[in-house]
């Protein structure tokens, strides 16, 4: 500033204020909104986490079978075990509902022990009822044919003396055994209905005839001839003379009788 200016005479320019720049503001984002974002982010990677896993999962039970054989074998036994526990806890409440009427004072007072006695019992009245259901089923097959009467209407009833011997290819051409229910008849009468060269098509062969002694019978088939018998005796097995007499015996007294019509008449060769 030189001296001829006045200090007074200078006009001060009026201070500027600063002009604002109108910035848009964000608006805030509702905390509702937040919550979705952060939900779908950790639902994300939960669930590429899980997915993952499963991979790894399906990796590791398909690089291992015997592992999947294990998980399934132990699923398996669980359940089976399940099963059983819940059969033993019907059977206990079964037991409980027993009641035995006049024999309840005898039963122990202590719950336990009464279940011991009472499942005793039962399981001891199955055991007889088996007992005597096999003892019956055996005495009825092994003596099927016992003390059934002797027929008349087809020729007899005969007496003669029972034998037995070891079957084997008999004359009718019928391989045999000594468990079989099959007889010799006497070469006598076998002879007497001979009508060819061929033992074979003997007309006796095949027919049925019933052994009795001592209240005891037994149906046999013949299929043999017996050279050293006399007319109206039968050479049989030892499964059924057995039935008939002692086998120490060896030879006894036997009747029997056609179960078929026959085409001899023994009567009358006897």
């Amino acid at each position: 500033m030189t001296d001829d200016q006045n200090p007074e005479s200078v006009e001060l320019s009026p201070v500027q204020p600063p002009q604002t720049t109108n910035i848009p503001r964000r608006k805030p984002v509702p905390a509702t909104n937040r919550v979705s974002r952060v939900e779908r982010t950790t639902t994300t990677t939960t669930t590429t986490g899980d997915e993952q896993t499963h991979e790894l999962q399906s990796q590791s039970i398909a690089s291992d079978p015997d592992k999947d054989l294990a998980v399934e074998s132990q699923t398996v036994n669980s359940g089976s075990r399940r099963r059983w526990f819940i059969l033993f806890a019907w059977c206990l409440a079964v037991i409980d509902r027993v009641r035995l009427g006049p024999l309840e004072k005898y039963l122990p007072s202590d719950q336990r022990k009464r279940r011991y006695v009472i499942a005793g019992i039962i399981a001891g009245t199955i055991i007889a009822l088996l007992a005597i259901i096999i003892g019956v089923t055996v005495s009825v097959l092994t003596n099927s044919d016992q003390n059934l009467p002797l027929p008349t209407s087809h020729g007899g009833p005969y007496s003669g003396d029972l034998t037995y011997y070891g079957p084997a290819l008999g004359a009718c051409g019928i391989t045999s055994s000594d468990s079989d229910s099959i007889c010799a008849v006497s070469h006598i009468i076998f002879d007497a209905v001979q009508t060819g060269s061929n033992p074979n098509a003997n007309p006796l062969c095949g027919l049925k005839m019933r052994l009795r002694r001592n209240e005891h019978s037994v149906d046999v088939t013949v299929v043999d001839r017996c050279v050293g018998c006399k007319a109206t005796d039968i050479d049989t097995t030892t499964s059924v003379f057995g039935k008939l007499a002692d086998i120490d015996q060896g030879r006894v007294n036997v009747e029997w009788a056609w179960l078929e019509s026959s085409p001899v008449n023994v009567s009358s060769i006897a």
